[in-house]
């Protein structure tokens, strides 16, 4: 049966509003993946400085997560959308001139709160302009456009990096970012006039005040959840290369393959999450993360670890879009931005944890322990999230 004419109509607004501009700032941000340390390392500062750059973005995400859903009620989606997009096109363009490694840290440091204020933003107008039964798929697309960029942006960069330069790679993603920043000011709906968006103003307390039950309990799970997902990159390239002794090249590859089965689950997942229910994509998906996990330290080989990564990226891929869809679900209609903000900032929490729990880990009791530590945080996670969150799903029916 052929869709009717409003149901095309959502289907475009839905591709033009949302996944054309996630598309863009994906795909800019998978360009500078492999570049970033290289960039850094350029300078010839020590290891301990290149890292801080390299978590310069994520601490300014972090940060700006909270303050980022108070600016979008004020603001408006659509007009925050647009100013966090400029900034992290000026920040990208800027960085083909930087001149020292400080320089580096304060445009990714500021690169950081403008995607805060972006992400914020799209996340309110997803929960906002997307019904619930189509919730699940709206954002499992969004986190397949962010994986597939992951897998094939890195690519791109490097080989900008290595045929033209290794700041090239920044001039294209602030391009990328600006059309991303077009998209958003053509196709996303106009904001509400100011009276009537202080209408629906309520404080940030307040919100923390009406759902801080749910808060605590959904979000202690969704540390734990995005805690698994960030430890696989830390895992996964230290024990194939301390423990095992795989060259640079054969580590790219096994994090490549199970970038490509991580793809492959994104549409499934939201064909589950709409169909089904929330919890039926999200507690198998960490389920099947943390079993994986603890299987680490059994491998010995290239391809034992890379089918046990494959595994681990099936799991992840299973909850694309799962954490997004669950937050949004959850969010009230007064002081959305604010829930959001708070949600995003938990989120933001776990995935800045984890690398640091397995380097913690890795230095009081060994690498091999590492991946067992992060299999059972995942594994309280699934628990946490599938006993004491309800089903939204079926609630909001």
């Amino acid at each position: 049966m052929n869709p009717s004419p409003s149901r095309r109509a959502i289907d475009r607004k839905v591709v033009l509003s949302i996944w054309v501009p996630t598309a863009c700032m994906s795909v800019g941000g998978g360009l500078i993946l492999p570049v970033l340390p290289l960039f850094a390392l350029s300078f010839d500062a020590s290891y301990g400085l290149v890292g801080l750059v390299l978590a310069a973005r994520g601490l300014g995400n972090l940060a700006f997560d909270v303050p980022s859903g108070i600016i979008v009620r004020h603001l408006g989606v659509r007009r925050s959308m647009i100013v966090g997009g400029l900034v992290m096109v000026v920040c990208a363009v800027a960085m083909t001139q930087v001149r020292s490694l400080s320089e580096a840290l304060v445009l990714q440091l500021l690169l950081g709160v403008a995607m805060a204020l972006w992400n914020i933003a799209r996340h309110t107008y997803v929960t906002d302009t997307v019904e619930i039964g189509r919730r699940g798929r709206t954002n499992a697309v969004m986190g397949g456009i962010g994986r597939i960029s992951g897998f094939g942006g890195p690519i791109v960069g490097g080989v900008l990096a290595e045929w033209v330069s290794l700041t090239a790679p920044f001039a294209l993603q602030g391009v990328l970012i600006a059309f991303g920043v077009i998209a958003a000011f053509l196709w996303v709906d106009r904001d509400l006039p100011r009276h009537e968006r202080a209408a629906q103003h309520v404080s940030i307390w307040q919100v923390l005040a009406g759902h801080w039950r749910m808060l605590l309990s959904a979000g202690s799970g969704q540390i734990c959840a995005q805690t698994i997902r960030a430890a696989r990159n830390a895992v996964v390239p230290l024990y194939a290369a301390e423990v095992i002794g795989l060259d640079a090249s054969s580590v790219g590859l096994i994090i490549s393959l199970s970038y490509f089965t991580d793809m492959l689950m994104f549409y499934p997942a939201g064909q589950l999450m709409d169909r089904r229910g929330r919890k039926w994509a999200y507690v198998p998906s960490f389920i099947i993360q943390s079993s994986a996990m603890a299987l680490v330290p059994m491998t010995e080989s290239f391809w034992a670890l890379a089918l046990v990564t494959m595994v681990v990226g099936l799991g992840n891929g299973l909850g694309s879009g799962t954490m997004l869809t669950l937050g949004a679900d959850l969010a009230p209609e007064r002081g959305r931005g604010e829930f959001l903000g708070m949600w995003r900032f938990i989120g933001d929490a776990g995935s800045a944890s984890g690398p640091m729990i397995v380097g913690q880990v890795a230095e009081v009791a060994g690498l091999s322990l590492a991946p067992v530590v992060i299999a059972g945080i995942g594994l309280v996670g699934a628990g946490l999230l599938g006993g004491l969150v309800p089903e939204t799903l079926r609630v909001k029916r």
